[in-house]
């Protein structure tokens, strides 16, 4: 199943991944001067949420294009409860 990201979803997850990239980036610099540890974690939790949105905007875009598919007819030949399982799997990487 080949992603194709299109105008604001494109943009949606783009944003989140480079708001956690800052976050992460924060971290870092904390970390480095010795900042106090519910500062770092408290950031470190926001990278991870946003992380995650993006994760799960990317499998809401998934599973729209796969519902889209389903309905044209797979061209590569997979059934419905294949691609149910796969998308299902992917999900549950994220929880």
């Amino acid at each position: 199943m080949e992603l194709q990201f299109e105008g604001d979803d494109l943009k949606s997850v783009l944003n989140r991944l480079r708001r956690a990239q800052g976050q992460i980036s924060g971290v870092i610099k904390m970390i480095e001067e010795g900042r106090d540890c519910e500062d770092v974690v408290t950031q470190l939790a926001a990278a991870s949420r946003a992380l995650d949105r993006a994760g799960f905007a990317i499998i809401a875009t998934g599973l729209q294009q796969c519902l889209t598919d389903t309905e044209k007819g797979r061209a590569d030949g997979e059934t419905t409860e294949q691609m149910k399982a796969r998308l299902e799997k992917l999900f549950l990487s994220l929880a």
